[in-house]
């Protein structure tokens, strides 16, 4: 293949990232906003991704979901990558002891990307972090633990090319986000005190490869009342623990 042919196969990426990001699927619009991707364009390549089995549309909403093809692709590819399997029984238990809605979270490229829940029993809950969501590393718990466990010549590789304040506020400028990962690795585990939406705070810790690179993490999510002073440090050990056993399982089976 050709170098003319790395824009299509581009944008044929961030469109079923797009879609895959959108839990309750996406309209041509939204998608076409959320790629910068011209709405013509966009409504041409959904087709055509369509008509492979790779996305589809609900006849009532005419919103955009991952196909089938994509379900088939994945189950192939989850025996050498999917943690989720051997995660599962560490995210029940994380959510069952806290309370709290707990994730599993990979690293893919430049974000963190959610992979699995366990919904806690408190009633009231953060829906800010769910399966298929991603957020550049940084931002969120997740992806914030991840980027703090990496080798400073690669954070600040990343944050040379990625302007994380003009997409996520103040409160991710450089110098705000260099400053959470200190406290990161002073404490292992990641805070997000309602960075991303007001009012939901998440932690979160990293869980590592067999080549010692932060791979993936273990979050636990809820509304802010529930991380006051105090169980906010004995939910980071907690999450430490789950993590580092997760940690173990995942280089035993490699």
């Amino acid at each position: 293949m050709t170098d003319a042919g790395t824009p299509v196969i581009t944008r044929v990426a961030a469109i079923l990232r797009a879609v895959g990001s959108a839990a309750d699927g996406v309209t041509t619009t939204a998608l076409a906003r959320a790629t910068d991707i011209p709405r013509a364009t966009a409504h041409r390549m959904l087709t055509a991704l369509a008509d492979q089995g790779l996305v589809d549309r609900a006849t009532g909403t005419g919103r955009w979901y991952l196909g089938p093809e994509i379900y088939l692709l994945g189950s192939v590819a989850s025996s050498r990558y999917d943690a989720v399997p051997v995660a599962d029984d560490i995210l029940r238990a994380l959510a069952r002891d806290t309370g709290e809605s707990a994730f599993l979270s990979t690293r893919r490229g430049d974000e963190s990307v959610c992979v699995s829940e366990a919904e806690g029993s408190f009633p009231l809950r953060s829906h800010v972090l769910y399966p298929g969501k991603r957020f550049p590393l940084g931002v969120a718990s997740a992806g914030l633990v991840m980027l703090a466990h990496l080798p400073d010549t690669e954070v600040q590789d990343y944050l040379d090319r990625t302007d994380l304040e003009r997409a996520w506020g103040s409160e991710h400028s450089r110098a705000a986000v260099e400053e959470r990962i200190r406290q990161t690795r002073i404490t292992g585990y990641s805070v997000n005190p309602g960075l991303v939406v007001e009012g939901s705070w998440g932690i979160g810790a990293a869980v590592f490869n067999a080549l010692d690179q932060p791979q993936w993490a273990v979050s636990l999510t809820g509304v802010a009342a529930r991380f006051a002073e105090g169980r906010t440090e004995a939910l980071g050990e907690t999450l430490l623990r789950a993590a580092h056993a997760l940690t173990q399982r995942l280089r035993r089976r490699s």
